[in-house]
């Protein structure tokens, strides 16, 4: 179909993008920088957050921190508490359980729409993602991976054309990566690629049916690679992981 779906697959959001507005151009420079830093797993769950020191590293006032501190708490991903400040979230097994059930119910419903929406443009572009996905796999960068993964899923959405359905998918996309980083036992770092691969066929071939039942048993697959015991995380220098970021 052209145009809407043309549209939206322009518009898919990266899973380094923020629904929330920002203070200043800096404060979204560091709410992106940290977001990406949580995504592909330098900076693990229960990881504290000062906000002088986060400030320090970026040089940036606590009151532009604090501001990205508060838009990936809004994500789900930072967790803000009185008197002890931020610190990235730790989801627990209940948790992880609880955001891929949403995932399982939302979904599948969002890629049968984007079977119905799709378009040649929409294909190619999902496609040149899988293959881009696939590299970084096969190069080792699985860092890189982990967001060209989560990318996948948020195109699909915005293909769907139905954002606040959209901003579900991106939401757990995002919080899916803490739940990862703790609690996947598998030694691919992300989705496999042969379910990307499928779901992009049944897009293309406009078959809602095929590609809700591949996306289900996409996400159950994923759940699978999942060891859903409680565990802690080990503490890290907030400062050597910042400074390592891409430039």
């Amino acid at each position: 179909m052209p145009g809407p779906a043309r549209a939206a697959a322009d518009a898919a959001p990266s899973v380094i993008s923020s629904r929330t507005p920002l203070r200043s151009a800096r404060a979204t420079t560091i709410y992106r920088e940290l977001l990406a830093a949580i995504v592909d797993h330098r900076l693990a769950p229960g990881t504290r957050l000062p906000e002088d020191e986060v400030g320090a590293v970026y040089g940036a006032s606590r009151t532009i921190v604090r501001s990205a501190l508060e838009a990936l708490s809004h994500e789900g991903v930072v967790n803000i508490e009185p008197n002890r400040g931020a610190m990235v979230a730790h989801p627990t097994v209940a948790e992880a359980r609880s955001i891929f059930e949403a995932r399982q119910l939302i979904e599948p419903r969002v890629a049968a729409t984007a079977a119905l929406r799709a378009s040649a443009a929409d294909v190619a572009m999902l496609r040149q993602q899988v293959d881009e996905e696939h590299a970084a796999l096969h190069s080792g960068d699985h860092r890189r991976a982990i967001v060209l993964s989560g990318d996948f899923h948020n195109s699909i959405a915005a293909i769907a054309g139905q954002p606040i359905f959209a901003g579900f998918v991106r939401e757990l996309v995002v919080r899916s990566a803490l739940i990862l980083s703790l609690y996947w036992r598998r030694r691919e770092a992300t989705c496999a690629t042969p379910a990307h691969g499928a779901l992009i066929a049944a897009l293309a071939a406009g078959n809602a049916t095929e590609a809700s039942t591949l996306m289900a048993e996409h996400i159950a697959d994923l759940v699978d690679g999942l060891d859903l015991t409680e565990r802690s995380a080990a503490p890290v220098s907030l400062a050597d992981i910042l400074s390592l970021r891409e430039k």
